[in-house]
């Protein structure tokens, strides 16, 4: 099955576990938000520790990353907190590290997480679709094209969007005093965390800030 429904879930309540996957440098804590028990698809918030370091490698799935709190230098720069990474299968990121720790969102969406240590994209890679974004500071918040469309006071900023199977990934901001009271349903699968601030639910209460 793919993965499954659920109901809302808050990761600061449940302790870090030590990634313990082969390939991946000691130092790296996760609590799991979501898995496909049969690919091993799936979403992670990530605590880097002081001291962190990884050399450049590659992931055999398509990984995505956003940066929360801190900072990772990766190869000569520097990300904090707002800065999204997409790193396509088999395309090599440089050394990284975290000298003062650092927590970051973590979605490998196609497959489980892998890290081998190389120097050269995999032959199959498409290096053209990595991408490195500080949405905080060099993205504008837009309205919404969704539909059933949402009430006004959603604004989004969309991250990453896949010609091929439609599905994107964004940033929402629901203004103060939003309001949005019909129910809908979706064709597809659709994961959010709350990155900041807490909002009403329906029949599920407060979502706070790490639901």
């Amino acid at each position: 099955m793919a993965r499954p429904h659920i109901e809302p879930f808050v990761e600061t309540d449940v302790a870090w576990k030590k990634m313990t996957l082969p390939g991946f440098p000691k130092g790296m804590s996760y609590k799991m938000l979501s898995l496909d028990n049969e690919t091993g698809a799936c979403s992670m918030k990530v605590q880097f520790e002081a001291g962190y370091k990884r050399p450049a490698g590659m992931s055999y799935s398509e990984m995505e990353m956003f940066v929360l709190t801190g900072s990772l230098t990766i190869g000569d720069k520097t990300h904090g907190p707002g800065y999204y990474f997409c790193v396509p299968a088999g395309v090599v990121m440089p050394a990284m590290s975290a000298p003062r720790g650092c927590q970051v969102l973590m979605y490998y969406n196609y497959g489980e997480p892998s890290f081998v240590e190389s120097d050269s994209d995999h032959p199959n890679a498409d290096r053209s679709k990595y991408a490195v974004v500080n949405s905080y500071d060099d993205m504008q918040w837009t309205g919404t094209s969704f539909f059933p469309a949402t009430a006004p006071g959603c604004l989004v900023k969309v991250l990453k969007f896949d010609e091929r199977t439609q599905a994107f990934t964004f940033l929402y901001c629901m203004t103060p005093n939003f309001w949005q009271d019909n129910i809908s349903y979706h064709d597809c699968a659709e994961e959010s965390y709350h990155i900041w601030g807490t909002s009403w639910m329906m029949q599920f209460g407060d979502l706070p800030t790490g639901g």
